[in-house]
This record gives C-alpha cells, sequence and structure tokens, in this order.
C-alpha cells in the first residue's frame, strides 16, 4: 500500500490592529526601550482590543488559511486549536473555533503544551493524514496572552503579544511533510513557566486577586538555560531520523520568546542568524501562536517557499520543547 504524506495546502495569520511599542510602556512602567530591545530584541506588540477574544483571532487566522488552500469549512475532518489561553476553561475553544467556522460535526480538540503547542498539533495532524483517518486538518496556533499578564510588572508584561496562524494540511501521494519529528517534556521544572492560581489547585479568589497570583509567571533565566540546552539537540535528532543534515535545510523557524535565546542557539549551533526567521522584533513573544505567524508572513512575502525544506524548533511551558524537519509540499 502507497505511504500518504501530509501537504501543507493553505497557511494564513491575523495580529490585532493595535499595537503597543516598548516606548508607550515607558510612560507606565519602570523601563525603557533600549533596556527591553537589549533583553529581548522586542520593538513592539500587537494587542487585542476588548471584542476581541482567541477564538475570533483563531477564526480570522483559520479564515485566511481555508482561503489559501481553496476548500469550505464544511469539508474538515478535523480541527486542532494550540493554545495556553482559551476564551474558558470550558466550552474548549477549539469546539467554538468549529462553530463559529460553521464546521458542523467536525471533531475538534485544544492541545495545551505552551509555546511548543503548534508543533505538537502539527505532527498530530500528520499521524491522521498518514494513517488515512482524515483528509482535510485545520491546525492553529493562537495566543491572547495580554489578558493574563500585569501590565505593571515589567519583566513579564513587556514580552508576550497576540496572534494567530493556521495552516491546512490535506493528503499527498507525492513525498512531503514532515521528515522528522522530536517532542520532550520535562515537567520537573514546570515551576519556571506558571500561571499559579486560577486552576483547581488554586481556585480564583479574593486574596488570589490581592496577590496577583492568577497573572503568568517566569523564570527567565530558568527559561533561558532550559531553552538553549534544548535547542541543539532536538534540532540534531530531528534531522537525525529525517536523514537530513543542517545543510539540506533551507530556514530554520524558531518560537519567538526571546531574541538572545535565538542567536545563542545560532552561535551553539554555528549556523548564521540570517538563516533564522525571525520576527520577535514586531510581535514579541506569541506562544503557540509564533510559528505559524512566522511561517505564513514569510510565505506571504516570498522570503519561504512552499517547496523549502524547513526546520521548527520550539521550547516553552512544562518544560516542553518541539522540532520538526518539514517539507510543505513536494519538489
Amino acid at each position: 500500500m502507497a505511504k500518504t504524506y501530509g501537504k501543507i495546502t493553505g497557511w494564513g495569520a491575523y495580529a490585532p490592529p493595535r499595537i503597543i511599542t516598548n516606548h508607550e510602556l515607558e510612560a507606565t512602567l519602570d523601563t525603557s526601550h533600549d533596556w527591553i530591545v537589549q533583553r529581548t530584541g522586542i520593538h513592539a506588540r500587537h494587542v487585542a482590543d476588548a471584542n476581541e477574544t482567541t477564538s475570533t483571532m483563531a477564526v480570522k487566522a483559520s479564515w485566511s488559511a481555508l482561503a489559501k488552500a481553496g476548500i469550505p469549512s464544511t469539508e474538515l475532518d478535523l480541527i486542532l486549536v494550540a493554545t495556553s489561553s482559551p476564551d474558558y476553561f470550558t466550552p474548549p475553544v477549539s469546539s467554538m473555533v468549529q462553530s463559529m467556522l460553521g464546521a458542523h460535526d467536525v471533531p475538534a480538540m485544544t492541545i495545551v503544551t505552551g509555546c511548543t503547542g503548534f508543533v505538537y498539533a502539527l505532527v498530530t495532524a500528520y499521524q491522521f493524514i498518514e494513517t488515512g483517518a482524515y483528509r482535510n486538518i485545520l491546525v492553529v496556533g493562537v495566543e491572547l496572552l495580554s489578558r493574563f499578564v500585569n501590565w505593571e510588572e515589567r519583566s513579564v508584561s513587556v514580552l508576550f503579544g497576540d496572534a494567530a496562524g493556521a495552516v491546512v494540511v490535506q493528503p499527498s501521494d507525492e513525498p512531503c511533510g514532515l521528515e522528522g519529528y522530536v517532542l520532550g517534556s520535562d515537567g520537573t521544572n514546570g515551576q519556571a513557566i506558571i500561571m499559579p492560581a486560577g486552576g483547581s489547585a488554586r481556585p480564583f479568589s479574593e486574596d488570589v486577586l490581592q496577590e496577583g497570583s492568577h497573572y503568568l509567571q517566569m523564570n527567565g533565566r530558568e527559561v533561558f538555560k532550559f531553552a538553549t540546552r534544548v535547542i541543539g539537540p532536538s534540532c540534531d535528532e530531528a534531522l537525525r531520523l529525517a536523514g537530513k543534515s543542517m545543510a539540506d535545510v533551507d530556514w530554520i523557524i524558531p518560537h519567538q520568546a526571546n531574541l538572545r535565546i535565538i542567536q545563542a542557539a545560532a552561535k551553539d549551533m554555528d549556523i548564521p542568524l540570517d538563516r533564522w526567521i525571525v520576527n520577535i522584533d514586531q510581535y514579541a513573544n506569541t506562544s503557540a501562536a509564533s510559528i505559524p505567524l512566522a511561517l505564513a508572513e514569510s510565505l506571504e512575502s516570498g522570503r519561504v517557499k512552499p517547496t523549502d525544506t524547513l526546520l521548527l524548533v520550539s521550547f516553552g511551558a512544562g518544560m516542553t520543547w518541539a522540532s520538526a524537519v518539514l517539507q510543505m509540499q513536494p519538489n
């Protein structure tokens, strides 16, 4: 029986029109544009308006991806939404996206692995395609983190932005798709990125509100050490499984968490920075949305071509990591 491959036939992204620059943050925080740029590489971030939610952003990116793929939402077989900032704990945001797209009775699920969520979801989609279980799958990475950070706390609030990215995966008889991937998790240091309250361990209360423990908290030093430790080895393993070397890769698309992390990884792997897709300066850290946002933006500009060989690498809450060698479409 001939093998079925997964081909990315459509892509789309959405970032809210409202932009907050570092200079604007200078007015309310004990910080400066230069301080933020030196430590993160971030110049600005997109922030959702009051009438926007995680689901509405996901739907906007999804419509673009579906249009590019040339299929109606009613022909979808599965919807995967990667996010750590859903509209509600329940109903799942994936079901909300499914309903808003008019994809009646289509199965939908949410994948919650933090910043690695999109790559986890993409790997999941390819399993369904390759087994023949489903033919048309929508994969979304979306975050609305601006409502989960304390905007009076400079160490975290300056880092994050809101956005969504989506792709459509369909079957192909020609070799393409994921050629090798690595997924990992080490929960022993999960406290490095945490929202301490609001869940079942500590439900929301007046004490939680006064403490501000319902906001996202992060140990930046621990995250930096973790990221720089896992990026290189996970990329090497994904390439080994794909039977390729770094010379076969056209572009590396990393999770956009901090420019210093990307620079350190590039130096450690001895890969020039100009082979890495970087847009953190304009969007900040959009968590699960960062890789599909960078992918869609680069495809639209023509910088990345659908037949290019890509290396996706991400790391984040959990602590989790994910790397994948991807050739979107056959050469």
